[in-house]
């Protein structure tokens, strides 16, 4: 195991995380309807490698209308199961909750996606995909979407975009 995380930090998934170091602003997107932008905000982060290079831990701060906003995320990619996986909770979204989500076994290890899901009540749960996708070298745009359960009054309403956090890099760490 120790080879192969090894390797990954050279070409692989790990290697793709170190890229996405740094010190970053821009501004956060909120949709709380499908088509319909709620909220628009700036936003700070800064991403660092943790663990010996294990993991992207991802730190942020911005507002919203209805409050400030903080969190945290974890990204990684197991090398084991070859999957994504997040750990993510923040001041806004998720309560006293931490949402785990891991990414398709086999999926693209280039691509970092993963699926979670949070309770809705009454009602069934939502899906939450995540994507983070370095569009250049100093741009990173992280995407939340929001899926619709397959039953009740939402049924028909499927995945729309939920948080689009659309980064700019101030400094390389």
């Amino acid at each position: 195991m120790a080879d192969a995380l090894e390797q990954s930090k050279q070409d692989g998934p790990h290697a793709l995380l170190a890229t996405m170091v740094g010190k970053w602003q821009g501004t956060a997107r909120t949709w709380f309807e499908p088509g319909k932008l709620g909220d628009e905000a700036p936003i700070k982060g800064e991403t660092r490698l943790v663990l010996g290079g294990r993991f992207l831990m991802h730190e942020y701060e911005g507002g919203m209308t209805v409050g400030d906003m903080r969190g945290v995320a974890i990204h990684g990619y197991d090398l084991t199961a070859q999957r994504w996986g997040t750990a993510w909770a923040d001041s806004a979204h998720s309560g006293t909750r931490i949402m785990l989500s891991v990414g398709e076994s086999g999926g693209d290890a280039r691509k970092p996606m993963v699926l979670g899901s949070y309770p809705a009540p009454p009602g069934p749960d939502w899906g939450w995909r995540t994507t983070l996708e370095l569009r250049g070298p100093d741009q990173l745009m992280i995407t939340h979407f929001n899926i619709a359960p397959n039953e009740g009054p939402y049924k028909d309403v499927g995945e729309y975009t939920g948080v689009e956090i659309d980064y700019r890099r101030v400094s390389s760490g």
